[in-house]
């Protein structure tokens, strides 16, 4: 049977989450959709192997409405039809950043541009946020062993 090692790093030291919470809110603040937010956080999830933000994700998608063929097709979404130039540029950078040691030139300009042309500086900073912090948490969650399930999605304060 499948048992963390810890609680959520974040949770166990006092004070963390706040400033944490302060910075999702202001993220979600930002004028990206939240639709794009999470087709971001549930792809870097993937990428990262962090099956408890990968449920997460998907049920909070679900709650919003999102639909099954486009939470199915992330993964693959290069081949999909389901995916706006805007999303599809918010996942490859999404996917670029995560992925920083695969290349030389990690985020290469073509795919930094491609997200300037959807978003303004604010939005591409707060996309660029929310990847850090989506990373952020699949590392506490991985290293961690949280798993998928463990928690309630009425009962979570948000813990991506």
């Amino acid at each position: 049977m499948l048992k963390a090692r810890m609680k959520n790093p974040a949770m166990v030291i006092p004070d963390v989450m706040q400033p944490i919470y302060a910075l999702i809110g202001a993220v979600k603040k930002s004028g990206v959709p939240a639709r794009t937010l999470e087709l971001v956080h549930l792809r870097v999830s993937q990428i990262n192997g962090c099956g408890f933000c990968v449920d997460i994700g998907a049920r909070e998608m679900k709650k919003t409405g999102e639909t099954d063929e486009r939470m199915f097709a992330v993964a693959a979404w290069r081949e999909a039809p389901y995916f706006t130039d805007a999303e599809r540029a918010a996942l490859a950078l999404a996917e670029a950043a995560t992925r920083l040691s695969d290349r030389a030139d990690p985020v290469p300009d073509a795919v930094w541009e491609e997200a300037a042309r959807h978003y303004d500086e604010p939005a591409l900073a707060a996309l660029t946020l929310h990847i850090g912090l989506v990373n952020l948490f699949n590392r506490f969650n991985v290293t961690t062993r949280q798993i998928a399930g463990s928690m309630k999605l009425d009962a979570r304060a948000d813990n991506r």
